[in-house]
């Protein structure tokens, strides 16, 4: 698939000039950023952001960016997300080049600063369970209470988090917490739980470990271990900024990365939280994470998506600390206009209606030939057959035509594209529907001849029914059919607002006959209908399926407007 990129974008930002500054003062002599996903389900468009933040300014500013798997929760883990974020990566245009990582690289080294902790008596081994855990940590309007087992003797703390690693003790039976202050206003200060059991084999090491890292120890260490400068994270994790801190500088770090956050991605008409794309994986509510009505990477992909329309999508909605909500309109237009320059031309009629052109030979084929691309000359042309018998789309004829109805109707006219003008004389009826149309051709009006004659303004696809490719096509739309799923909903169930016609599928389409050549991911721009991609997954040589990408216009906007005025 194509993939030229956009015109670069300089962007300016709080987080770039804060770069700009560090660089300028001396404070850092090379940038080091890291994208840390957890490979426990694929990427989504909300990461793509974080993905182009990243690595574009490690790129901007000649620095590095690690590609670093947060691998510290086995349970959930597995290797074929590891390596679908890595193709995801890939796709989007990103390449970490020797800077691949995993959180389990540094197990051993996270493993002694938790000692080093319990050295300082700034972190004990705790006996309560995570339910004793929950109530003695307190609330927002209450502080919480010291666990009693919070002033055990470092050297009793030592030997319990020892005989941890060692597998002496059931999983959920003891835990290792920091000791900072349980009357913190910031509950991610009291005590937070930083090792837990987990006799789980692990994706990487194996059986070599049985207690794993939490997030919030690892997340910090692992940025300082590495060598970052600016570690990049949406607004949630803003509160546990002290945290990171924290631990930092209570252990020997190796160097004290600065966390940043920006406001995640939202986007209407969709669900971005990994939890709840799982809830519709894992329920069938769609095919898989590649759905193409998943805005997961994979799925962008298949549906045709280019990488560069997403990139163009990040650099569009830019970088703030601002709460947003971005209309589904703008990641559209961002495909649109990408695919517009780089998708070739064809023609399909999706609901064939068969038309026979009474006064053309019936053995007689000719060929036309229009460019693949308008605008871009060096993409060649096609050829395109024409016979007697054509197919059209259903919805370009009307037995009783509405008022400023251009295309065909009984004893009308209507010019095909790229061919002639034809008029229609007869309809043919079978159990009250129409099934043909007889018309006829007037030679004069070949397209392109100096004889073009008469201008009629009607202008409708077409395909020889003779050479036609007979393929399969899936109509997707979105997702949802509310802005925010789950918003009015009582038990704010998202499922419930499932649109169910997020897919038509139509099986006995008609295409031109170059698009029988076309390979996997392959985007077309069928003419006056839309951008669709040879599916990837279902597509075999000798029966082609395509997705549609996107429309040739905003067919939400109206919905969208009617919806801003009550949301």
């Amino acid at each position: 698939m194509s993939d030229n990129n956009s015109t670069p974008v300089t962007a300016t930002d709080f987080i770039r000039n804060i770069i700009r500054e560090d660089l300028a003062s001396g404070k850092h002599q090379q940038i080091v950023t890291r994208f840390p996903p957890e490979p426990n389900g694929h990427l989504h468009i909300g990461h793509a952001k974080s993905i182009h933040l990243n690595f574009g300014v490690a790129k901007e500013f000649s620095g590095k960016c690690f590609m670093r798997f947060d691998d510290t929760n086995p349970v959930k883990e597995d290797e074929q997300y590891v390596e679908g974020i890595l193709k995801d990566v890939r796709w989007l245009g990103y390449d970490w080049g020797k800077s691949q990582t995993h959180a389990s690289d540094y197990f051993e080294q996270l493993y002694e600063f938790a000692e080093e902790l319990i050295q300082k008596g700034k972190a004990y081994v705790e006996s309560l369970n995570a339910e004793e855990i929950r109530e003695f940590r307190g609330s927002l309007t209450e502080a919480g209470k010291n666990s009693p087992y919070r002033e055990r003797s470092v050297e009793e703390n030592l030997a319990l988090f020892r005989k941890m690693r060692e597998g002496e003790y059931e999983d959920g039976s003891l835990v290792l917490r920091a000791k900072i202050d349980m009357s913190s206003p910031n509950i991610n200060l009291r005590d937070p739980v930083l090792y837990r059991i987990r006799k789980v084999s692990h994706q990487r090491t194996a059986d070599k470990w049985c207690i794993y890292p939490l997030y919030d120890f690892t997340h910090g260490l692992s940025d300082s271990l590495e060598g970052v400068t600016h570690s990049l994270c949406t607004l949630e994790f803003e509160d546990h900024r002290p945290l990171y801190n924290w631990i930092l500088a209570e252990v020997s770090a190796p160097c004290l990365p600065r966390q940043i956050e920006f406001s995640r991605l939202n986007l209407r008409y969709s669900v971005l939280s990994k939890r709840r794309l799982i809830q519709l994986v894992e329920e069938g509510h769609v095919e898989g994470w590649d759905d193409p009505r998943m805005l997961t990477l994979s799925g962008l992909r298949r549906r045709g998506y280019p990488a560069s329309a997403v990139r163009l999508f990040c650099e569009r909605i830019g970088i703030s600390k601002s709460a947003n909500n971005i209309e589904m309109n703008v990641l559209e237009d961002c495909a649109r206009e990408e695919l517009d320059k780089t998708a070739p031309r064809a023609m399909a009629v999706l609901k064939p209606l068969k038309v026979v052109i009474t006064n053309y030979p019936e053995n007689q084929t000719e060929e036309f030939e229009p460019a693949r691309h308008p605008k871009n000359p060096e993409m060649g042309t096609r050829k395109v057959p024409f016979s007697r018998e054509i197919y059209i789309d259903q919805d370009d004829f009307r037995e009783d035509p509405p008022p400023k109805y251009f295309r065909l109707s009984p004893g009308k006219e209507v010019r095909l594209r790229y061919a002639y003008v034809i008029r229609c004389d007869e309809v043919i009826y079978e159990n009250d529907k129409v099934v043909e149309l007889r018309c006829t051709y007037d030679k004069a009006t070949r397209s392109g001849a100096k004889a073009e004659g008469r201008k009629v303004k009607g202008i409708i696809h077409w395909v020889s029914t003779q050479h036609a490719v007979t393929t399969e096509i899936r109509l997707y739309d979105r997702l949802f059919s509310a802005p925010n799923p789950g918003r009015n909903d009582p038990e704010g169930n998202f499922i419930n607002d499932l649109n169910p016609e997020s897919v038509e599928i139509i099986s006995d389409c008609k295409a031109e006959p170059e698009l029988s050549t076309a390979n996997p991911e392959d985007v077309f721009q069928f003419e006056r209908v839309g951008y669709f991609c040879v599916d990837a997954k279902d597509s075999r040589p000798d029966a082609l399926v395509f997705n549609r990408t996107v429309t040739l216009r905003d067919t939400w906007a109206k919905l969208e407007q009617e919806h801003s005025g009550q949301n």
